[in-house]
């Protein structure tokens, strides 16, 4: 009976010790989305509390669809969560306004916050000057092509220094009974979003004359039959993802997003060939390694009682630490350096040439849309205009002007 007692006391005591270790953690509280089905956020979260054992990370799942909505509303009600994940550059934006926001400038000149890794991407993220959140995540845009096409081809494979002019070229070049050069998807992104790449354009500038030359490069190929015709697509459907891994589209300009998606392919025998990446084509007197894509961020709660916790989260996730433990899952980190290249090289299934991890510095990001007022009734207009240029209803010089003159109406 002794001995029972004895060890009875013993859990008890362990037992109490335990919760006593519980609660001399800090809770920090991050919303976000698909918390517990998104490989980067389970990483950043074991990756941050091993560094911080001190520090208890739970995050608040929220619904990815209609997310900014519903984190509004939560917001708007008072809530009180520490840190917040940004779908869109236009929700800091409206958050910001409200009021919800914390400013990171302060914290980040104390600690000297290094964001050169961003290459320009920040600015998103900033008011007035005022920095309101940070990015982590950022799929810009590269050039995929079949490795085994072109060396079937004999011909050299892209570079990551390559011009618009000669990647039309060499799409022609590769073109024969069966293989298409190149592959366009339908949206305005694929087709003549390259504007943006300048550090300039914009597609909410209300001018929309540097479109032209793109829209000029893709109706050239498509009359060349150097790749599907628009009408081709919008008629099939077909997606893509299905197009390249076909194993018959020499080159394709896509999101780095599909880069898992044809890991995934690779292994499951969905398609077997070789393939690789390049940075984009750029524009003559446009930086090579120039694109453009979309953020993920986070912000700190304006209501939250533990800012300072939050900015030892925030600041470790949008650096170069956290850009590597992202980077490990084979997602595409906001930070760009030769490290982090390494480390999404490293993900099995990624191509082992230069030239693709080369592709993973880009020289500057653009931001697909930025955030303006009017911007849904902009994209509206533009995707609009796109669509008649692209089925040739209008000709690429009417199509233009009549981006121009309807977006210019909204602000009369």
């Amino acid at each position: 009976m002794k001995k029972m007692l004895t060890l009875a006391l013993a859990l008890v005591l362990a037992l109490a010790m335990v919760g006593a270790c519980a609660e001399d953690k800090q809770v920090l509280t991050v919303v976000t989305w698909d918390a517990t089905t998104t490989p980067y956020l389970l990483a950043q979260e074991a990756a941050f509390e091993e560094k911080y054992p001190d520090i208890d990370l739970q995050y608040i799942d929220v619904a990815s669809q209609d997310y900014a909505i519903k984190v509004g509303t939560m917001l708007s009600g008072g809530d009180t969560s520490d840190v917040v994940m940004i779908k869109e550059a236009r929700d800091i934006i409206n958050w910001q306004a409200a009021g919800y926001a914390a400013p990171l400038s302060d914290y980040m000149a104390a600690d000297a916050f290094d964001v050169s890794g961003y290459v320009g991407t920040e600015v998103n993220y900033a008011v007035d000057g005022v920095q309101y959140a940070l990015p982590f995540r950022s799929d810009f845009w590269v050039l995929f092509y079949n490795k085994d096409l072109f060396d079937a081809a004999g011909v050299a494979y892209p570079t990551n220094d390559m011009t618009w002019d000669e990647y039309a070229e060499l799409a022609k070049t590769m073109t024969s009974d069966g293989v298409y050069g190149t592959h366009y998807h339908t949206w305005l992104s694929a087709v003549a979003n390259w504007a943006v790449c300048d550090g300039v354009n914009t597609l909410a500038d209300r001018e929309y004359s540097d479109l032209a030359y793109f829209y000029n490069l893709y109706q050239d190929l498509e009359d060349a039959g150097a790749c599907m015709a628009y009408s081709e697509l919008k008629a099939s459907g077909l997606h893509y993802s299905a197009a390249f891994a076909n194993g018959n589209v020499a080159m394709m300009p896509m999101g780095y997003w599909y880069v898992s998606t044809l890991i995934g392919y690779n292994k499951e025998g969905t398609c077997n060939f070789n393939w690789g990446i390049t940075a984009v084509p750029h524009a003559e007197g446009v930086a090579a390694g120039s694109s453009f894509g979309n953020l993920t961020g986070v912000m700190i709660n304006e209501k939250s009682a533990n800012k300072d916790l939050a900015w030892k989260y925030v600041s470790w996730l949008c650096s170069e630490e956290g850009a590597l433990t992202t980077a490990s899952t084979g997602s595409r980190p906001a930070w760009v350096s030769e490290a982090v290249a390494a480390q999404m090289a490293s993900v099995e299934g990624f191509p082992t040439d230069e030239a693709s991890t080369g592709a993973l510095i880009p020289s500057y990001v653009g931001m697909e849309w930025p955030v303006v007022d009017k911007l849904s009734e902009i994209q509206t207009i533009v995707n609009e205009e796109h669509s008649l240029i692209m089925t040739r209803e209008l000709d690429v010089e009417e199509g233009i002007e009549e981006m121009n003159e309807r977006v210019a109406e909204l602000f009369e």
